[in-house]
């Protein structure tokens, strides 16, 4: 369970250098980056910048605001991100969500699924630019002193993304956004279903690059079929300001987070990684006792332990109903306990459930 390294650090001295929480940051991911998720996310990076999932405005001013925006002051850095078409709609979730302490609140304009395109957000709004720059400015009026970002593709169907995107940059820039985050991919509203937009249309993060050449005044962060930390440092030294990751965090956090403290910020890395794993079993003993089902936060760490021995073991004792049901928080720890004995005939750490 060692930590590899592998990318080349790019800051050597965090005495000199302040770097920004969105050089690295994990993307919104639906049913994926829930407060669960952003608290095992904490336990590996205490610098890279996190989102919340996707809520629609609607569901922030109509639902339970406290359910969706409350979260646990260690997931700081922490970014709210918004989907929505109505001004005045997302006027009303900024205003609540400032509330909450988030860092950045972000509209989304680069998801494509039916749902979300049928209500003009999302990747639609990229298509409307009029309705676009009047939901941006409604947002910055209600923003108070948190900052508003975009997330939005290169183009939608059959747009020229050279084109589109350079002009619909230039109408955000002119409205009053300093940082926009582009996925590097376009958004085909018609033919393809969500997962297949995240990896048939053709990667072009050279038009990324050109177009932080071209508005050197904007931060401009670069999405899209990033897997690692080697090639994070390789798109910061093309120019962009900050390089979003997305499911390779997800499904492999500990090879994408455990280092990036100290490759991209120079920092040192807070905890070994026994210590965070038994702070997240600390974590998940008290979610259980508060009324969480532990399944809620479990089935976020499958993927802790790829490509190591013992993760199939891993895999399937989380994710097995029975098992789980049985053994609870224990079934966690004598997991754990039996990977770390085939890497060193040494259990993996002492703790105590209450």
């Amino acid at each position: 369970m060692a930590m590899n390294t592998s990318a080349k650090q790019i800051v050597n001295n965090p005495s000199e250098t302040t770097v920004p929480s969105y050089t690295l940051s994990v993307a919104p991911m639906m049913d994926w980056t829930d407060r669960h998720c952003r608290y095992l996310f904490r336990q590996f990076s205490r610098c890279t910048l996190l989102y919340t999932e996707m809520i629609t405005a609607p569901a922030i001013i109509y639902g339970d605001a406290e359910r969706h925006l409350a979260h646990n002051p260690i997931e700081h850095p922490l970014a709210l991100q918004i989907g929505g078409s109505k001004p005045n709609e997302l006027a009303q979730a900024v205003m609540l969500g400032n509330k909450y302490g988030f860092k950045e609140i972000n509209l989304n304009m680069g998801c494509p699924s039916g749902r979300v395109a049928n209500g003009c957000f999302g990747a639609k709004l990229m298509t409307l630019p009029e309705l676009a720059s009047d939901c941006i400015k409604a947002m910055l009026d209600a923003s108070d002193s948190v900052e508003i970002t975009v997330k939005c593709r290169i183009g939608v169907d059959d747009d020229n993304p050279n084109q589109v995107l350079p002009k619909l940059i230039e109408r955000f820039s002119n409205i009053g956004i300093k940082r926009i985050i582009i996925h590097a991919r376009k958004a085909y509203l018609n033919g393809l279903n969500p997962k297949e937009n995240r990896t048939i249309p053709p990667l072009n993060y050279g038009l990324v690059y050109a177009i932080k050449k071209h508005f050197s005044e904007l931060d401009v962060c670069i999405n899209g079929g990033i897997t690692d930390l080697d090639q994070v440092t390789y798109h910061l030294g093309q120019g962009v300001d900050g390089v979003m990751v997305g499911r390779a965090a997800y499904q492999d956090p500990i090879r994408l987070l455990s280092e990036a403290d100290t490759i991209i910020y120079g920092q040192p890395v807070h905890d070994s990684l026994d210590q965070a794993l038994a702070k997240m079993v600390e974590y998940i003993d008290q979610e259980v006792t508060s009324g969480t089902p532990i399944r809620h936060i479990t089935r976020h760490m499958l993927g802790l332990f790829t490509g190591q021995r013992g993760a199939k073991i891993w895999r399937r004792n989380l994710s097995s109903h029975e098992f789980m049901d049985q053994e609870g928080i224990q079934g966690i720890i004598k997991t754990l306990e039996l990977l770390k004995s085939f890497e060193t005939g040494v259990p993996l750490f002492e703790i105590e459930s209450n």
